[in-house]
């Protein structure tokens, strides 16, 4: 698995085992292996074509971290669009070349109809090319590897792989922060901007190492109710997993072993970032705690002390966008009501294995401060 053709071999196998597809993974490879020296080259040209980028230092990243579902991307598009800095679009992680992305973009409508973001419901997760996305995407596309990989994937391999996402038993993150820094060092050349605004949920597990390699960047760390956040999060991969290789048409058994394996992962995030917190492993300083709860009753509050946090001036007219979208998210019910039967849970076994997180994160309201 410290081998992208070992990752690789391991998703024919099961591609080719728990979902019967043989031929049309080789075509992925062989696409992947074509655009991945692309891009490669078109990079190395992108220092030719763009002197800035040679000066450019995407040192004081501002780092949604949090499991999904936790209002990240909602957090990090208003931030985005508000001008607290830029966030990536999914087409700049796919073909993260400047030269290349000016090569590509008249073609966008095209490309579309071959993103693998068409398989996500809208209704769950509005994504496309020209999205503001996780970057955890981008170490996806770049090295096969990371928890998407093991979500949508090795999961189902009849060896449970999640270890090897610990970073206490496998740790990629020199690998991956360098790929980061390069991918947004180009986002601040085509942006225009002077911070990057992530969104990495894999940072749960591994926040020492980023704080470490970017000693200025600041986190929001976002807390929502476990009962929401895992069964949301199982509905929002099995729509893309059903939509694309039929993952209630799966035997039982199979169905059963990737529900519980995932739930553990979820578990995981929740649990590693946890623990480095309690025990003094992450500078807390740097890091702002975000409830989702607060933040869909007290928007205004919330963007206020976030404003200090980051050193954003608050302006009358960032103030009455606040207001508005405050007004509107004390409005808002969410459609979407989960079955934890559904995904092999209980709430008494969430609120058991998710205890630690509740008392640290999610006191009673009335009882918390403000920002944790």
């Amino acid at each position: 698995m410290n081998s992208i053709f070992s990752r690789m071999g391991a998703l024919y196998r099961i591609l080719r085992r728990t979902f019967g597809v043989k031929v049309i993974p080789l075509f992925i490879a062989v696409f992947f292996g074509f655009v991945r020296t692309l891009v490669a080259i078109a990079m190395a040209l992108d220092h030719l074509f763009f002197p800035r980028l040679a000066k450019t230092r995407a040192n004081r990243p501002i780092v949604l971290v949090g499991n999904p579902r936790t209002g990240t991307t909602f957090l990090q598009r208003f931030l985005a669009d508000e001008g607290f800095g830029s966030g990536m679009e999914l087409f700049l992680m796919l073909y993260p070349s400047l030269t290349l992305q000016k090569m590509l973009r008249p073609l966008l409508p095209l490309l579309e109809k071959v993103s693998p973001a068409k398989f996500h419901s809208t209704d769950a997760h509005q994504t496309s090319l020209s999205s503001v996305e996780t970057d955890d995407v981008g170490v996806l596309f770049r090295y096969l590897d990371g928890f998407f990989l093991y979500g949508f994937f090795l999961s189902f391999d009849e060896e449970d792989r999640l270890p090897w996402f610990d970073p206490r038993v496998r740790d990629t993150s020199k690998r991956d922060y360098d790929w980061l820094d390069a991918l947004w060092r180009r986002s601040l050349v085509l942006h225009k901007a002077d911070r990057n605004i992530a969104k990495l949920f894999s940072l749960s597990v591994r926040l020492p190492q980023f704080l470490e390699r970017f000693p200025e960047a600041q986190i929001l760390y976002m807390a929502r109710d476990p009962l929401s956040v895992i069964p949301s999060s199982m509905s929002l991969v099995i729509g893309v997993l059903d939509r694309a290789v039929g993952f209630w048409s799966l035997p039982e058994t199979v169905r059963k072993r990737w529900l519980e394996r995932m739930y553990k992962a979820w578990v995981l995030l929740l649990q590693k970032f946890h623990e480095d917190w309690t025990g003094g492993l992450i500078d807390k300083k740097r890091v702002y705690i975000v409830r989702y709860d607060r933040m869909m009753a007290d928007f205004e509050g919330v963007m206020d002390e976030m404003c200090r946090f980051l050193g954003h001036e608050m302006t009358p007219a960032l103030r009455a966008t606040i207001a508005k979208r405050g007004e509107k998210q004390r409005k808002y019910e969410s459609e979407h009501k989960y079955d934890l039967e559904k995904f092999g849970l209980t709430e008494d076994q969430v609120r058991r294995d998710c205890a630690f997180f509740y008392d640290t994160f999610l006191p009673p309201m009335a009882q918390s401060s403000k920002a944790v």
